[in-house]
């Protein structure tokens, strides 16, 4: 039985940590610049890229999926920049007609050209799929064989975006707090903010299918705003905003596989729902703990 649990849990465990260290990370530099909201853009835009990379490679291979969502996301920024040019309409509203349209156009072509054929439906788009996590040669020799099919691109995509905010640490920090300073000092701070952006984007498809649109969303700032809330350095900022993401992680799917055998509930909760619903939770105390400062 704890073999069987270990074979369900621990992957679907480490698929949410991995997504969570991504989404933070990158969600921290975004709060900064006072762009969270493009985390929901993103991972509403990113919907149609991943249905039409399907739709042309007929597989649900990372590749595909990949190019069609970043794709969408080009697209997206493309519409927004268009749209922009007329400065009546403010750019808030510009952000939520763009993604609002895409995410409801990708559900259309999810429902009428894939309906029921493979796992990816309006559900999974809106949930993800972490209760369906199963890796069943997790304790064989050839292990990795057998390791679901999101963990190999999201373990890639966390070690990317490790290994890009530390290279780029002092760029992203002073094109964050003083783009002026930065831009006198040889630094192109559109660049560096255009590459925060095609980053988030590649971590929020890296985590759309394995986790779903709400949580990518919860990731990208709960744990941000919980860090925001605690510390006052960068780097104890963005440490604190990783932990807070994978404490929300680990917790919230914690609950939501206890929870209803506690309260002697039949029903199952939702995994991505849990988590979320523990981010907004982390959120609330952290802001008492702020106050008492």
């Amino acid at each position: 039985m704890s073999e069987t649990l270990l074979q369900i849990d621990l992957p679907a465990l480490l698929i949410a940590t991995m997504a969570a260290i991504i989404c933070s990370l990158c969600g921290a530099f975004l709060l900064l610049r006072r762009q969270a909201l493009m985390s929901d853009a993103l991972s509403h835009v990113v919907l149609p890229g991943i249905v039409v990379g399907y739709l042309a490679s007929g597989t649900l291979a990372a590749l595909p999926m990949l190019l069609g969502a970043l794709g969408a996301c080009l697209l997206a920024v493309a519409l927004m920049a268009v749209i922009r040019q007329v400065r009546i309409i403010e750019p808030g509203a510009i952000m939520g007609i763009v993604f609002t349209a895409l995410f409801a156009f990708g559900v259309l072509l999810l429902e009428q050209k894939i309906g029921g054929r493979v796992h990816l439906d309006a559900h999974h788009a809106l949930y993800g799929a972490l209760e369906l996590t199963y890796w069943p040669g997790i304790f064989t020799k050839g292990a990795w064989q057998s390791m679901p099919a999101d963990m190999p691109l999201l373990f890639g995509v966390m070690i990317a975006v490790v290994a890009l905010v530390a290279l780029f640490y002092k760029e992203l920090k002073l094109s964050t707090f003083d783009p002026l300073l930065a831009q006198g000092q040889g630094l192109r701070p559109s660049w560096i903010g255009g590459g925060l952006l095609a980053l988030s984007a590649i971590g929020c498809v890296a985590a759309f299918q394995a986790v779903g649109s709400i949580l990518v969303i919860a990731l990208f700032i709960c744990p941000a705003a919980c860090a925001r809330l605690l510390t006052s350095s960068l780097s104890g900022y963005l440490f604190c905003s990783a932990a807070s993401a994978i404490a929300m992680a680990v917790i919230g799917y914690g609950l939501a596989a206890t929870a209803p055998l506690w309260l002697g509930v039949p029903a199952a909760l939702s995994a991505a729902g849990m988590i979320a619903v523990t981010g907004g939770l982390m959120v609330v105390m952290a802001t008492f703990c702020a106050r008492t400062k």
